[in-house]
């Protein structure tokens, strides 16, 4: 009886012990670090991965990320120092440096990105609102960002955090002002569209003149050419009449009075009424083409 007893509670014993020594053993994972509290009271951190040791039933062990955080920070308003406003949308890259002190400040990942989401707004604001709106959208965007960062990580060491980067993931004009400059890049468009068609209207009817004025002397110089080698035609031509005239008077009135009775007597309904003896039918009379009695005729030689 007495052995089944001792048995017993040997056995509770060794079970206790098994219990008390399960519970002194704690596992570290590679992506977390420790902080091991007694009875309310941080002791120490453990950072190594692996298994480590604590007081069963008095330690608690809480673990805590030791990879980079993402910290999203929903979009806000900025006033740039030209008076432009902006919605930046930014946000936040940081990892848990003092373990000791984190837990003492924020406690949670979830308080560490509350605090960490105001000092982000109030950095953007002090460093956006000394820079113009062309700096933020592009010219120094890459040293604001790093002004940010370095505000934003001197502000977050009291929290045990470390941040690593800060981004601007966007930084636009408020939808009523990207409206406004959007009609007003539309404006500024179609003006410079009318003054571009005002320009070629105004050159199209400047080479439209030249090549009328253009056309009208060459038409000129054209017809001045033409009225010219036609007088040197006639010229010629009254040369040509009057050497042939004067070669043979008799033969050239004789042609011209043919072209008279070609062109007076043709196939046509003219009528004209003349004398017989009218000067234009002399060839008529006389082959000569002399007016008067014609010569008689020399007597046949007899046979």
């Amino acid at each position: 009886m007495k052995l089944g007893i001792l048995g017993g509670i040997g056995l509770i014993l060794a079970l206790a012990a098994l219990v008390l020594g399960y519970s002194a053993l704690f596992t570290v994972y590679q992506t977390q670090q420790a902080l091991v509290v007694r009875l309310g009271q941080p002791v120490r951190v453990v950072t190594e991965p692996g298994l480590h040791f604590k007081m069963p039933l008095i330690d608690n062990v809480i673990p805590i990320d030791k990879r980079i955080l993402d910290l999203e920070n929903p979009a806000q308003e900025v006033i740039a120092s030209d008076q432009k406003r902006l919605v930046v949308d930014a946000f936040a890259r940081y990892r848990i440096q003092e373990p000791l002190r984190f837990y003492q400040t924020v406690n949670t990942i979830a308080g560490a990105n509350s605090q960490l989401s105001i000092l982000l707004n109030s950095a953007l604001r002090r460093v956006l609102g000394e820079a113009t709106l062309t700096n933020v959208v592009r010219d120094e965007r890459g040293t604001l960002m790093s002004r940010v960062r370095d505000q934003l990580d001197k502000e977050a060491q009291v929290y045990g955090i470390t941040v690593v980067d800060v981004r601007i993931r966007r930084a636009d004009l408020p939808d009523q002002n990207s409206q406004a400059v959007y009609q007003r890049m539309q404006t500024e468009r179609q003006r410079e569209a009318a003054e571009f068609r005002a320009q070629g209207s105004q050159r199209s009817q400047e080479i439209r003149s030249k090549a009328d004025r253009d056309v009208t002397v060459l038409l000129a110089e054209a017809q001045s050419k033409a009225e010219q080698t036609r007088g040197e035609g006639d010229g010629e031509r009254n040369r040509i009449f009057a050497e042939a005239f004067n070669k043979d008077p008799d033969f050239f009135s004789f042609y011209r009075s043919m072209q008279a009775y070609e062109a007076g007597l043709g196939q046509n309904a003219t009528r004209m009424v003349l004398q017989p003896d009218s000067d234009f039918f002399r060839y008529f009379v006389n082959p000569s083409g002399r007016t008067g009695t014609p010569a008689p005729a020399a007597p046949a030689a007899p046979r």
